[in-house]
């Protein structure tokens, strides 16, 4: 099975690599002039936002956390028909947000600890896919400039501490590309020997049953998520799993967003609604 596609690759390709990899990629899925105003807005917004703090986010590494507060430029990434499918596969069809990032490793960066992304949820080992990655490339990723690096299969792993030295493949890309994982595959941001930072957007979802990672109905302003897509709307967790987890007050949560300029508020009718 082939772990890398085109853009006219099948949600069922992306699944069966997935399944057997642990990854898979699909080359160039965004134009290029969607990914220069991606790339130039996102320049705009990380003037503000500092250097890392800890090993992890790593210090030489500037993080956008809240993303989706910050611009707009994500929001048809976010919603790319590639996705949905996928994300149906594999979490089920009612999935959010967990932490959506954007992510810029500067030049000397060291390479970030290989991890599992659902060790933040206390599951017994063996479980089913509770979180999954998109990781977005608005530069050219190489094994140079801080590419994400896989364990191939290790989303298969057994119990047992993380080994750093376990073979790891560096997922290189060109800008507009896909890299999509599990959060039970092991992996970790590269080191960065180039002069230039690369840049590259996590959009990181998980089961709707389960907490986000990052709060987005507080951290995404009301008044903003009421002008966008009713889908976007549900990925910021302004959603019900069925049959009333999230409801407010026996109602769907959208009936309490302000209605955007020109349009009428939600017609939901109850918690599934």
């Amino acid at each position: 099975m082939e772990d890398r596609f085109g853009a006219d690759v099948t949600p069922a390709q992306v699944v069966a690599a997935i399944d057997e990899h642990g990854y898979a990629v699909v080359e160039r899925l965004l134009p290029a002039e969607q990914v220069a105003a991606i790339r130039a807005d996102l320049t705009r917004v990380l003037d503000e936002v500092p250097l890392g703090r800890n090993d992890f986010e790593g210090f030489g590494t500037k993080r956008i956390y809240d993303v989706f507060a910050k611009t707009r430029v994500l929001d048809d990434v976010a919603l790319h028909p590639l996705l949905e499918p996928v994300l149906d596969a594999l979490l089920g069809p009612h999935h959010t947000f967990s932490a959506p990032v954007g992510i810029e490793i500067g030049p000397g960066e060291r390479a970030q600890v290989l991890h599992h992304d659902d060790v933040v949820y206390p599951l017994p080992w063996p479980h089913d896919e509770v979180v999954l990655n998109s990781m977005w490339a608005f530069d050219d990723f190489t094994e140079a400039n801080g590419a994400t690096r896989i364990v191939p299969g290790s989303h298969r792993r057994a119990e047992g501490p993380y080994d750093p030295d376990q073979a790891t493949v560096a997922l290189e890309m060109p800008a507009g590309s896909v890299a999509i994982y599990p959060g039970t595959v092991l992996h970790g941001g590269g080191a960065n020997r180039t002069d230039r930072p690369r840049l590259g957007v996590i959009l990181e979802f998980c089961a709707g049953w389960i907490r986000a990672q990052e709060n987005h109905v507080i951290g995404v302003p009301w008044e903003v998520t009421a002008t966008l897509p009713p889908r976007l709307q549900e990925l910021l967790g302004w959603n019900v799993y069925p049959p009333f987890l999230g409801n407010v007050d026996g109602r769907h949560p959208r009936r309490y967003l302000p209605p955007p300029p020109g349009r009428a508020g939600d017609d939901g009718t109850g918690p599934s609604g």
